[in-house]
C-alpha cells in the first residue's frame, strides 16, 4: 500500500452500529428495477434484470437484501413514490449512518462515479503545479465514444489542469494522462482495486480507471458512497469536485501575425445539481461529487449536499425512467427526504471505516490528533458543521455561488477513533470556477 492510501485510510471513522434495529421497523416492499445489462452477484457474472437474492452484508445485514430498506416509524417522512433507479442509498456523510436503501450491494456497472476512486488513490501523488508533456502513449487504449476534456499530443498541462479535465468534464483522456504520470493504466488499475479493499468496498472491481464499460468491472451504490466519503476529506478533491467552470489549455497555435498562442476555453462541470441545466436548478448545499452515464451502466450519480449543519451523501445507479437529467431529479428527490429525515429515522446499516481505522486498538478516552493533506490539525472530540447555505433561484441555478464554510473541523487520526464519534468534512466549498 502506498503512504498516500495509508493516510487515507488513518483517517476514517468507526461509525454506530446498526445492529440493534427496531423490531418493530417496517421495509418497504421489494420493487425491481427495469432491465439493462450489467454484472450482478460477481465480476465475471451474466447480466441480470433483478438483483441477487444474496447481496454483501458489510454495513449491516438489512443492506444484503434485495428492494428498498427504511424503518418507518411516526414522524419518518415517506420515501418519494416515483424513484426508478435500479439502485440507491442515502447516508449521513459524517456519522456514516444509511438512512434508506434500495439493493445498496448489487454490483453494477459505474460509468465514471468509478472516478472517484481513481481520484481518491492517485490525486496525493502528485503537486498540482507538476507539468506534463503529452505523447501518444498517453492516450493509447480509451474506448470508442470516451468522454473527453480536449486534450492534444504535444502540449503540455499542469496536474492541476488535469485534475480540472477529470471532475468537470469527466474527461477519459485526462484519467489517461494521469495514470501514464502513475506508470501505466496496469498500475493504476492494481492500486485502484487495492484502495477498493483498504476502505471495505468489497462489491467493487476495477477494470479501467476511467470506468469507461469493461467486462466485469463493477461496484455498487454502497461502495461508491465510500470513494466520496474518503475522497472528500481530501482539500483538493474537494476543490476540484465541486468546481462549476473552469479554464482550460487550448492547443498551441500562430494567429494572424504569426505568433504562437496558447488560448484557454471554459470548461463546465457535468454535474448539472451543481451546474443547473434548463430543466433542473443548483440543489441547495450541493459541494459536488461525481457524476457517469454509458450504455451499461446507465445514469449513476454521487452528490453530497449540506443544509444547516446535516451533510448528507446519495448514490444513485441507473434510474429506468429515460427523461432529461433523471438521474440528477431522482437524486435531488432522495436528497430532500434525507434532511427531512434525518435525526427522525432509525439507521438501517452504516458506512464501515477502512480497514487500517477497523484494526485500530483505540480505547475509550483516547483524544484523537488531526491532520491530513491540506487541513489543519487540531485535537480532540469530534465537531459538527455550522456553516448554512443558500442557492440561487434561478432557472439555471448560475447565481451566486454557495459557499459552506465555518472554519476547518476537527479530523481525527485512526488510532483514535471511537464507536459514534462522527467524521466531519472540512470546508466543503461550492465555486463557480477554478483559481490556479
Amino acid at each position: 500500500m502506498s503512504a498516500p492510501q495509508k493516510k487515507t485510510a488513518g483517517r476514517s471513522l468507526l461509525v454506530t452500529s446498526a445492529a440493534a434495529l427496531s423490531s418493530l421497523a417496517l421495509t418497504a416492499p421489494v420493487a425491481l428495477a427495469a432491465p439493462s445489462p450489467s454484472p450482478s452477484a460477481s465480476p465475471s457474472a451474466s447480466p441480470s434484470a433483478t438483483p441477487p437474492a444474496n447481496m454483501s452484508t458489510v454495513g449491516g445485514s438489512r443492506l444484503g437484501r434485495a428492494g428498498t430498506q427504511v424503518n418507518l416509524a411516526s414522524g419518518v417522512p415517506v420515501l418519494p413514490k416515483d424513484i426508478t433507479a435500479r439502485s440507491w442509498i442515502v447516508t449521513d456523510a459524517e456519522s456514516g449512518d444509511v438512512l434508506a436503501a434500495h439493493n445498496a450491494h448489487w454490483r453494477l456497472p459505474p460509468a465514471s462515479t468509478m472516478k472517484m476512486l481513481f481520484a481518491d488513490t492517485v490525486l496525493p501523488k502528485f503537486a498540482k503545479t507538476e507539468k506534463h508533456k503529452v505523447v501518444p502513449s498517453d492516450l493509447a487504449g480509451m474506448g470508442a465514444g470516451s468522454s473527453l476534456v480536449g486534450i492534444k499530443e504535444g502540449e503540455t498541462y499542469t496536474v492541476h489542469d488535469l485534475w480540472l479535465g477529470v471532475f468537470l468534464r469527466s474527461g477519459n483522456d485526462a484519467v489517461r494522462v494521469l495514470s501514464a504520470m502513475n506508470k501505466g493504466v496496469a498500475k493504476t488499475v492494481t492500486e485502484m482495486n487495492e484502495h477498493a479493499a483498504e476502505l471495505q468496498a468489497l462489491d467493487t472491481h476495477v477494470v479501467s480507471p476511467d470506468g469507461y464499460d469493461a467486462p466485469g468491472q463493477v461496484s455498487s451504490a454502497y461502495d461508491l458512497t465510500l470513494f466520496a466519503r474518503s475522497g472528500l476529506q481530501k482539500k483538493d478533491f474537494r476543490e476540484y469536485c465541486s468546481t462549476v467552470t473552469a479554464k482550460f489549455p487550448g492547443e498551441t497555435k500562430k494567429d494572424k501575425k504569426g505568433k504562437t498562442v496558447r488560448k484557454p476555453f471554459e470548461i463546465q462541470n457535468t454535474n448539472r445539481l451543481l451546474s443547473g441545466d434548463y430543466d433542473i436548478s443548483q440543489y441547495q448545499g450541493i459541494a459536488g461529487v461525481k457524476n457517469g452515464n454509458t450504455t451499461n451502466a446507465g445514469s449513476t450519480f454521487t452528490g453530497v449536499a449540506e443544509r444547516n449543519g446535516r451533510v448528507l451523501l446519495v448514490t444513485v445507479m441507473n434510474p429506468s425512467k429515460e427523461g432529461h437529467n433523471e438521474v440528477y431529479k431522482e437524486t435531488a428527490k432522495l436528497f430532500d427526504w434525507g434532511f427531512k429525515a434525518a435525526g427522525k429515522v432509525q439507521p438501517v446499516g452504516e458506512l464501515v471505516p477502512p480497514k487500517g481505522a477497523a484494526q485500530s486498538s483505540a480505547q475509550p478516552g483516547d483524544a484523537g490528533e488531526a491532520g491530513g493533506s491540506g487541513d489543519s490539525a487540531g485535537s480532540g472530540a469530534s465537531a459538527k458543521p455550522v456553516a448554512s447555505a443558500t442557492a440561487d433561484g434561478g432557472s439555471r441555478g448560475m447565481g451566486t455561488a454557495i459557499a459552506i464554510t465555518g472554519g476547518l473541523l476537527v479530523l481525527l487520526a485512526g488510532a483514535a477513533f471511537l464507536v459514534n464519534r462522527r467524521w466531519p468534512l472540512p470546508d466543503l466549498v461550492r465555486r463557480r470556477s477554478s483559481r490556479p
